[in-house]
């Protein structure tokens, strides 16, 4: 058994979240998740809400409320959707806490006692009409290396090097389109050039396991040919304070995104462990070398988790050509593997809430069941190449594989156990037929496995469906439905049992994936109590109340999963009760297309 640290991307608190994140960090982190819980390995799964930096602000001014009001707003919303589509954290807190704070004070003064933040003179960008810092993702403008005409201030997507806002051609603020000025400020940067062997040691040794998505792997290696020190402060006034003497008092100066929710995963692993009772047990999966951590994002924040993340570790533990010390952390570990999917599109176009090509999560779960969207999104989401989501295609997928392929396969055998015995009968004699479709369903718990545990969740998914699909052919070729005679009862009530057990190990298959279902597929069965520990919602008193984040309670996921079942084949209950089942999924009228392509055109 290992000890699994599953750190998810963190939504940013400025507005509620659409599919197209969730297909990105939320759901492939989730199954990842669930199925090493259910492999045996102890898990430890950590997010919460990005709240700090100017996005926040400009959507505060927009709605006429503080930047805490939005972030509050924001918070409970995106906190109940991931509830819904039923995401198993352990801990989703946010970064607006006493203790992120405390956390994040605390590393960035481990990094600059060992030497790799410095303070330069630099330029930063300045909104002309109302005065506030424009970061760097919110300036664009044409890339000098490439000249991609959509390069950002941070980064271009198109060649992938990092720039300074600077050093675009033409550069213009995504917020208003006008000319940012560019004035002189003093700022920390982290010397990511004193850092650049070690991560290249990192980065090469992750190579070589040949682990990491080769996408993911090529362009952090890129990222390392020609590394600049980057800016881990800016001039603004809603963000974690510097921690230093001569800095804490400017108020007008705060923490950069880049040092500040990328620690999230360490400080929501220790409010995780403080919570508990047991302040200590963060470490086992952050000090001990054994222990692995995959990071669950999109695309476009590689950079954050593949470098800037492993270089703030490095710095802290020492482990760069300044050398130095580890802090009362002790040394950390650095991520084991940087899980990144591609984007996903909607008919055909991006996503853009400002321009109502949108569906937002809690709209999506409000019509449809959550488990279909989670299908849909394993089944055929942005994985290792971009994917686009189309409403004829999500409703194709649960109508013909959802309801006509799993839903079919349980609503057949529980109705047939019902009519027939009322009950999960005993059975007689196995025949070979049946011991073949037993073997090739308990065969499905290592090929299945193997591909989650890889994350490779679209062959798992259609490996687990190709198993659903033999059970349904069994079914087929026995005909129990035929077997009216009483001397046939015998066989009758065999194939009916080797069919519930073969339903009962598939839901196991299908339950990292569809957790929802995976409960009601239990108990029409004859399964008592939960199958799949689900996750909750608790509002819980802040911990550290004198490091003027200002808040005093807020709302959390958690859940308790120790009852989460084994990835193996669990016996039926000879006797479970099987009553009249109702249908586990829901088809979807053809008409549903059309009802929502209109509502993206209103």
């Amino acid at each position: 058994m290992s000890k699994v640290l599953s750190a998810v991307a963190w939504p940013y608190a400025n507005g509620p979240r659409h599919i197209g994140h969730v297909a990105g960090f939320g759901v492939p982190s989730d199954v990842f998740s669930r199925y090493m819980r259910m492999a045996g390995h102890d898990v430890l799964m950590v997010s919460g809400t990005d709240e700090h930096g100017t996005p926040i602000l400009v959507a505060a001014d927009a709605a006429g409320v503080t930047a805490r009001e939005l972030a509050d707003t924001n918070n409970a919303l995106i906190v109940q959707d991931l509830v819904d589509l039923g995401l198993s954290y352990d801990l989703f807190t946010r970064t607006t806490t006493g203790n992120h704070y405390r956390v994040v004070q605390e590393l960035f003064r481990g990094v600059h006692a060992n030497g790799y933040l410095v303070e330069q003179t630099t330029y930063g960008a300045i909104s002309p009409s109302t005065g506030r810092t424009l970061p760097d993702r919110y300036i664009e403008g044409t890339c000098p290396i490439c000249g991609y005409a959509d390069a950002r201030g941070d980064q271009c997507d198109n060649c992938g090097n990092q720039l300074d806002p600077t050093d675009l051609l033409d550069p213009r603020s995504k917020i208003n389109g006008e000319t940012p000025e560019f004035i002189e400020t003093q700022h920390f940067f982290l010397d990511l050039p004193a850092l650049a062997q070690a991560l290249q040691d990192y980065l090469g040794g992750r190579e070589a396991s040949g682990t990491w998505r080769p996408n993911v792997i090529k362009f952090s290696l890129n990222l390392i040919e020609d590394l600049k020190p980057r800016a881990m402060t800016r001039d603004i006034d809603w963000g974690i304070p510097v921690p230093l003497d001569g800095w804490r008092e400017q108020s007008a100066k705060r923490l950069y995104v880049w040092f500040d929710a990328v620690v999230g995963y360490l400080s929501a692993s220790i409010e995780w462990a403080r919570r508990l009772g047991d302040p200590e047990r963060w470490r086992d999966w952050w000090n001990d070398p054994e222990a692995l951590s995959y990071y669950f994002m999109g695309k476009d924040n590689i950079v954050f988790h593949s470098v800037i993340w492993p270089a703030e570790l490095l710095a802290y533990n020492g482990a760069g050509e300044r050398g130095g010390e580890a802090g009362e952390y002790g040394t950390l570990n650095l991520p084991t593997e940087v899980v990144s999917s591609e984007y996903m599109t909607m008919e055909s176009k991006q996503f853009s809430t400002s321009r109502g090509h949108v569906i937002l999560v809690g709209d999506m779960l409000s019509r449809y069941q959550p488990d279909a969207l989670r299908y849909y999104i394993c089944a055929a989401g942005p994985e290792t190449s971009d994917a686009d989501f189309t409403w004829s295609d999500f409703v194709l997928r649960t109508n013909s594989e959802l309801v006509a392929g799993w839903g079919n396969l349980v609503n057949r055998t529980a109705t047939m156990l019902a009519k027939n015995f009322g009950e999960i009968p005993a059975a007689g004699a196995l025949e070979p037929v049946d011991e073949t479709i037993l073997a090739t369903v308990r065969a499905g718990f290592d090929s299945v496995g193997d591909l989650v545990g890889r994350q490779r969740l679209r062959a798992g998914i259609a490996e687990a469906m190709r198993v659903v699909g033999e059970v349904n052919k069994y079914l087929t070729v026995t005909e129990p439905y035929k077997m009216k005679d009483e001397s046939q009862r015998e066989r009758l009530a065999t194939v009916l049992h080797v069919a519930a057990q073969c339903v009962v190990d598939c839901n196991t298959l299908l339950a990292p994936f569809l957790p929802h279902s995976a409960n009601l597929v239990h108990a029409a069965l004859g399964g008592e109590g939960e199958f799949m520990p689900m996750p909750r919602i608790e509002t819980v008193e802040e911990l550290d109340t004198d490091n003027g984040a200002g808040l005093a309670t807020y709302p959390v996921i958690t859940g308790d999963y120790s009852a989460t079942p084994s990835w193996q084949s669990h016996p039926v209950r000879v006797g479970a009760p099987v009553a009249k089942p109702t249908p586990i999924f829901t088809k979807l009228d053809p008409s549903v297309v059309e009802e929502e392509l209109a509502r993206l055109e209103k």
